[in-house]
């Protein structure tokens, strides 16, 4: 058997539509047993399954076991058989009789065949089913012997249809001979033992008498639209014959399944609303518990896919015109109710439900509206504002003591949001934006009413921020005050952080698509007041938890993850960003003091520098560092206007200057403006959209510098490192911006202290230091080449020097601080470099000479000899480590003078120190076998021992002075021998020549 599937999606219509091929096909349809997803209102089905499953028979006297056939009608209540009411399968034609297949000799025959029986709606009530059993002789084919019969009614007597179950069947004897004419015979009879039970009274002289020992089993499952076989549900359905029962009737909806209940949704709505019409007085409150019982069920995820049921009922089918009034007075009514009551069940539901209980108050007003042509609007109004006083009067209640309210308000605060689309329906966006803010308004300023009931809150806004309703400018007017004041309440409490960031997010990306200009600048500024200064403070607190973090690794905070970092990053940058000249004069203009406007500057100064040093967005997303980049520096111009405006003459601050400064040096130097390291058409793209802000924060920082005037001396000799990192940038123009920075230092320096020593060390120690920082790639030697050029023969330094008073010491520092540069790029080269250890040795020793002869910086002098030392180390040339560190030790007097401390160096007298060197000194010699070196040293300390009288380490200086002498006469050594070698001409290193 060879079959080909083919899988199709979609709706029946759809498909008809799409594949009209298949159905011309005589494609048979069969329709799921049970029922699908969805049952739509209009969609109509009332179909019975049969299983016949099995059967228990005597032989009757026969030694060999029967051949059993059964035959199944479907007769109604006058007896007639019903026509085509049974189908064997989709794509057959529908017949009146059913035969089974036969089993051969088998009493206890299983058949397991499933049989659909559509049975018309009007007919199903008091249509039953007989099964006929026959033997089937083998001998002769056409031989069939009734010898019993069942039969079972498909309704009860309470209106109920036959469950879905399996049935045992009695089974009653009979021939040939007997009739079926008169059903009513066997009618009366019990089918099963459940009808027994409800049968008292039976006649003892039967025509048919029941066969104790032989059974029958059947199995049903009905799927109808119409039939239920719920009794408390018929009863719904049926009010109208129990009309003193009504209120037991309503209260016992609660009692039926979920199942049955979506099953007839439409009707119940319907009979429900019939009611509420017969009698509002009377049934009102208990219609509207079913109706809130029944949409809450449409919550449960179970059937939450019934919701575009219940919607398209409303639409299309719902006509209570009159319901809205009793639907808004029983909602008000429980919700004034609600500071009374200590069980408030019935309430929460209620708020749950509170969705589709607007929409059935706004469609029965629309509805009302046709019918009466509009009378009784302002009557409406009134309700609803009346409705919506309550709302605000439940949650103003205080619940911190009451937790049974705060489920309440949370329930309210749920539901609330998704009303708004059905208010719109009826009022104006202004009107509905109105009823929001007083509800919104109405909630507990106090952020620390509970944190769950916080997080609710905080959702409930989140939703309106997301409805259609904010997306109109004439309501966000209304609205972005208030939910402005609650997020800043959280914001300075530090609460709920992400939720927070989340609700900034929706807002600036609505405010960002706005079309209305004027909306937009009116909404900015909403948010700069009520939120800047709390969005830097947050940021703060929040890097400082992350980095804190990373200091202590696994105390892990949730609320100082990287993602909450990143979208407050992106908040800030947003706001920022659609800031206008407008807004930051107003901002800047707003301060109420210069004390103020400094934390302020402060405060954004250190979060512009956290997001340059953190790696807040991941190293790939180029666009979004490029993009914070342009909104620091767009940000920074405003900003620097108002710190020279207020804080330059009398008023000037040191810390507000030294943070705009180190801001701008961090900017200059961050990597993703490094356009050199990009393909040229990166490059191009980037230049295109930003240009290079280096060279844009560069011309800042200048006109920052130039503004200073005689309050320059304060960042005199401190910025002179960050500032020579910002030449280190390969950017021309960014380097001849610079210079002229370095000439004022020193004409600065000049005017007070007659010299500028302070600039000259500094320079030079942050010149050794970047050398020794680098990490020896090639565009650190390229970096290292390009600031040769600034105290070279080149750039304008010189030229300017030549013009002033103190030319001469000026030229003479730039041409030590050139060869200087000469020597550090040979020392790096070498170092870097896969050069001997001899060249690396000539290379430093050339250095440190120059730092002794030259500059005469001792400190860097003895930096070089250490450094020296321990190349000597390395080699293993011991004799030569030890005359390295003679070196220094020829600087340090036997004095009692205080040294701080240095390299490995402990703070200690400068006698302490001299001995330590003077004894590895003599250790190193004593390695190398130069002991004729190290009997000097031996002497100079044995005087200083005796002079203290410290007689152990005198003993302890005189034995190793004699061992020194016996290694002399009895060791094996071999003569050292020493060349000079000089190199002449400019092809060799210059360290060499």
């Amino acid at each position: 058997l060879i079959i080909s599937l083919q899988l199709l999606r979609g709706e029946m219509e759809q498909i008809r539509r799409e594949y009209p091929i298949i159905f011309n096909r005589g494609v048979a349809i069969t329709r799921k047993i049970g029922f699908p997803d969805v049952i739509m209102p209009g969609d109509i089905r009332n179909d019975l399954y049969l299983t016949l499953e099995k059967g228990d028979f005597e032989r009757g006297g026969k030694s060999v076991q029967k051949n059993i056939e059964v035959t199944m009608y479907v007769l109604y209540a006058d007896g007639e058989i019903l026509k085509d009411c049974i189908s064997l399968g989709s794509g057959e034609p529908n017949r009146s009789v059913y035969h089974s297949f036969v089993l051969y000799h088998n009493n206890s025959p299983r058949w397991g065949e499933v049989i659909k029986l559509p049975i018309p709606i009007d007919r199903f009530r008091g249509s039953h089913l007989r099964f006929e059993f026959r033997h089937c002789s083998t001998k002769d084919k056409g031989e069939k012997k009734l010898f019993g019969f069942a039969f079972t009614p498909l309704m009860r007597d309470d209106g109920t249809t036959l469950s879905d179950d399996i049935h045992e069947l009695y089974v009653y004897k009979c021939d040939e001979n007997s009739t079926f004419n008169n059903h009513a015979l066997y009618l009366g009879l019990p089918c099963c033992k459940e009808d027994y039970n409800g049968c008292p009274n039976i006649p003892s002289s039967l025509i048919f008498q029941r066969s104790t020992k032989e059974f029958f089993s059947i199995s049903t499952q009905l799927s109808s639209t119409k039939l239920t076989q719920n009794v408390d549900l018929l009863a719904l359905l049926k009010w109208k014959v129990y009309p003193d029962r009504v209120m037991d009737i309503l209260g016992r909806l609660r009692q039926v399944s979920g199942e049955e209940i979506v099953k007839f949704l439409q009707d119940i709505l319907d009979t429900l609303f019939v009611i509420l019409d017969d009698n509002t007085e009377k049934y009102g409150l208990l219609v509207f518990q079913s109706l809130v019982f029944i949409i809450n069920l449409l919550r449960d995820s179970k059937y939450f896919h019934f919701r575009p049921v219940m919607d398209t009922y409303i639409q299309k089918h719902f006509a209570g015109a009159l319901a809205y009034k009793e639907l808004i007075r029983c909602l008000k009514w429980y919700m004034d109710r609600s500071a009374e009551l200590v069980r408030q069940d019935h309430i929460q539901e209620a708020m749950r439900a509170l969705e589709y209980l607007f929409k059935f108050i706004v469609q029965s007003r629309i509805l009302y509206s046709r019918a009466t042509c509009g009378m009784e609007e302002e009557q409406f109004r009134i309700n609803i504002q009346e409705l919506f006083q309550s709302i605000r009067f439940v949650l103003s209640l205080d619940s911190r003591s009451s937790e049974t309210l705060i489920f309440t308000q949370a329930a309210l605060l749920n539901s609330f949001p998704a009303i708004f689309d059905e208010l719109l329906q009826m009022f104006t966006v202004q009107e509905v934006a109105e009823f929001v803010r007083g509800t919104l308004g109405s909630m507990p300023s106090t952020v620390h009413i509970g944190q769950s009931m916080d997080v609710v809150k905080l959702q409930s806004i989140a939703r309106t921020v997301d409805s259609r309703l904010f997306s109109f400018s004439e309501s966000r007017r209304i609205l972005l005050p208030v939910v402005l004041h609650h997020i800043h309440l959280h914001l300075r409490q530090q609460k709920e952080l992400l939720i927070c960031s989340g609700i900034l997010s929706s807002i600036f990306s609505i405010i960002k698509t706005s079309s209305v200009e004027t909306d937009v600048i009116e909404e900015v500024e909403m948010m700069v007041e009520s939120l800047l200064d709390v969005l830097l403070q947050t940021l703060l607190t929040i890097m400082s938890k992350s980095q804190s973090q990373e200091a202590v690794r696994g105390q892990r905070c949730p609320q100082c993850t990287a993602e909450i970092t990143g979208e407050y990053v992106s908040c800030l940058l947003s706001l920022l960003r659609q800031m206008s000249d407008t807004h930051f004069q107003h901002l800047l203009d707003n301060f109420q003091s210069k004390d103020e406007l400094k934390e302020f500057l402060l405060k954004i100064f250190c979060v512009f520098r956290n997001l340059m040093k953190m790696s807040v967005f991941p190293r790939d997303w180029m666009v979004m560092r490029l993009l914070t980049s342009n909104v620091i520096v767009t940000t920074v111009q405003y900003l620097s206007a108002a710190l020279h405006k207020n804080f330059t003459e009398t008023d000037f601050d040191f810390k507000a200057w030294n943070s705009y400064f180190s801001l701008s040096v961090l900017f200059i130097n961050q990597p993703c403006l490094q356009l050199e390291t990009f393909t040229p058409s990166k490059q191009k793209k980037i230049l295109d959209k930003y240009g290079d802000m280096r060279v844009m924060m560069a011309y800042e920082l200048f006109s920052m510098w130039q503004n200073l005037g005689e309050h320059k001396i304060h960042f005199i000799p401190g910025m002179i490192g960050p500032f020579l990192g910002v030449t280190l940038v390969p950017q021309l123009e960014v380097r001849n911006i610079m210079i002229p920075i370095f000439h004022d230092m020193m004409d600065w320096e000049q005017r007070k202290n007659g010299n500028f020593k302070q600039v000259e060390a500094e320079l030079i120690d942050k010149l050794d230091s970047l050398v020794s920082e680098g990490k020896g790639d090639e565009n650190y030697r390229e970096l290292f080449s390009l600031l040769t050029q600034l105290f070279g023969p080149y750039p304008s330094l010189l030229e300017k020097i030549e013009q002033e008073t103190w030319r001469e010491t000026g030229v003479s520092f730039v041409t030590s601080v050139t060869r200087l540069m000469e020597r550090l790029l040979d020392y790096r080269d070498c170092m870097k470099g896969d050069e001997t250890e001899n060249k690396k040795i000539g290379c430093t020793v050339n250095l440190m000479n120059f730092y002794k002869s030259e500059i005469n910086k001792e400190e860097m002098y003895i930096r070089y000899i250490h450094k020296l030392c321990d190349m000597h180390l390395q080699a293993e040339n011991y004799t030569e480590a030890a005359f390295t560190l003679l070196l220094y030790c020829e600087l340090l007097q036997w004095e009692d003078r205080p040294l701080r401390e240095f390299l490995h160096y402990p703070s200690q007298t400068e006698w302490q120190r001299k001995e330590n060197l003077c004894r590895k000194i003599i250790h190193y010699f004593n390695k190398g076998k130069s002991w004729e070196f190290g009997i000097p040293l031996c002497r100079e300390l044995a005087t200083q021992y005796e002079t203290l009288y410290d007689y152990q380490s005198l003993s302890w200086i005189r034995k190793m002075e004699a061992n020194y002498y016996d290694n002399i006469m009895e060791q094996q050594r071999l003569e050292p021998e020493f060349f000079r070698v000089g190199f002449y001409g400019r092809k060799f290193p210059f360290f060499l020549r």
